[in-house]
């Protein structure tokens, strides 16, 4: 039921890392400056423009101010370091509508005219009984959770991401994101243990994605990724034999990039980059998933209580009192549980969606390794897993344009 549905909720807020670097001039033995030998170390500076000869990227650290007593890192992204970012963790508790957290962050440049934008996860149930149905339309809606037929990414994007929350740009082109689509229908199987533990008798997963191009009336034009996970449950009614199909729907990819209509190529990139480099706190991630796995178990605990107290009243209520009860019963725990469960933060999926794109390749420094546009020829990090540099320009050098020699340039690794 509507009323009834987590809507597992993560939100993103971020602070900016700034890179500082130390400048440094040689003097001589009388204590002077020696002027020809800091003209020469500070020349290059001068012959590269940041933005189109380098662009430099710091990690983004999403906080969790609101789980914990203290905030915790959620989560990071690679984001151009003189972008302002914004965003923050929301919770709505146990017991609320649409109970569970959510994402959603945004980047945006200086002058504007860039922006990178995750928005929060949607998701919309459904159910094929015509009386659960039809009660289920007639309950409040909240945003982000609602009620409604499945649908696929693409008719998703079409009819309900593009005209709300893009403004209803004009669509320039949509095509299937296969790897976005096969990274989704792994994370699944976890799910679908869960909620067979629960009873349902079967689970399938309907996973799609696209990537599209819309461009807007103001000259600007955009990159869109947008997935879409349906989760199909089949609920057996033990009283007459039959069985209810519900539906849960999320779209759990829903990304765009604004740029100037001019540098869609520099899109790419930026896009690919940002995407790939998303990095889930392991620890944070564990004790959310465990928090919510308590909250079903709890949530099943009593609904099977409530099972036996219907079952010793059979005579007194009637079959068809007793199957509308069962049925609310089963739509309102099927529902949570395949919200819940559909909410795993992968890292892997936000990598092959952005594939379709531009293809991303794997670099190393001192603290590992880091995935990183293709679109790029050239990369350094200063090893502090939060700065890097990419560059097309073959005479670009960071530490000496910057005078640090913390900036090594990366390999490329398999």
């Amino acid at each position: 039921m509507k009323n009834k549905t987590v809507c597992h909720f993560l939100i993103g807020a971020a602070a900016l890392l700034n890179v500082t670097s130390c400048n440094s001039q040689d003097k001589s033995a009388s204590g002077k400056s020696n002027s020809k030998a800091a003209t020469k170390m500070k020349t290059p500076s001068s012959d590269f423009t940041a933005g189109k000869d380098y662009t430099e990227f710091t990690r983004a650290r999403v906080l969790d101010k609101v789980g914990f007593s203290q905030p915790v890192e959620a989560f990071s992204l690679l984001i151009p370091a003189n972008w302002k970012f914004d965003g923050g963790i929301i919770w709505n508790p146990p017991g609320t509508n649409c109970a569970g957290i959510n994402q959603g962050v945004k980047a945006v440049s200086p002058d504007g005219k860039f922006s990178f934008e995750m928005f929060p996860n949607d998701m919309w149930g459904f159910n094929t009984d015509p009386q659960l149905d039809q009660f289920s339309r007639s309950q409040p809606t909240a945003k982000y959770c609602g009620y409604g037929e499945p649908l696929n990414a693409e008719a998703y994007f079409r009819n309900i991401f593009a005209p709300n929350e893009l403004g209803n740009p004009e669509v320039v082109s949509v095509n299937v994101n296969p790897g976005g689509e096969q990274a989704m229908q792994e994370s699944n199987e976890k799910a679908r243990q869960e909620l067979m533990r629960y009873g349902a008798a079967q689970v399938n997963f309907y996973p799609t994605g696209v990537y599209a191009k819309v461009k807007w009336n103001n000259g600007s034009e955009g990159i869109v990724v947008c997935g879409v996970n349906i989760i199909e449950t089949i609920v057996p009614n033990v009283y007459n034999g039959t069985s209810n199909k519900i539906y849960t729907t999320v779209a759990s990819e829903r990304v765009v990039l604004m740029y100037p209509a001019s540098e869609s190529g520099k899109a790419a990139n930026l896009m690919s980059v940002i995407m790939s480099s998303i990095r889930t706190n392991s620890a944070w991630k564990n004790t959310v998933d465990n928090f919510w796995l308590g909250v079903r178990q709890r949530k099943q605990t009593a609904h099977i209580g409530q099972i036996r107290m219907m079952d010793e009243q059979t005579r007194q209520m009637g079959e068809n009192a007793i199957k509308k009860g069962q049925q609310n019963l089963n739509n309102m725990d099927a529902a949570m549980r395949n919200w819940e469960a559909s909410q795993q933060s992968q890292d892997r999926i936000h990598t092959n969606f952005v594939k379709a794109i531009r293809e991303v390749e794997t670099y190393r420094d001192e603290t590992g390794k880091v995935e990183l546009s293709s679109g790029y020829n050239h990369a350094w990090s200063r090893s502090d897993g939060s700065s890097f540099i990419m560059s097309d320009n073959p005479n670009f050098d960071p530490s000496s344009v910057f005078l640090d020699q913390r900036w090594k340039e990366m390999k490329k690794v398999q």
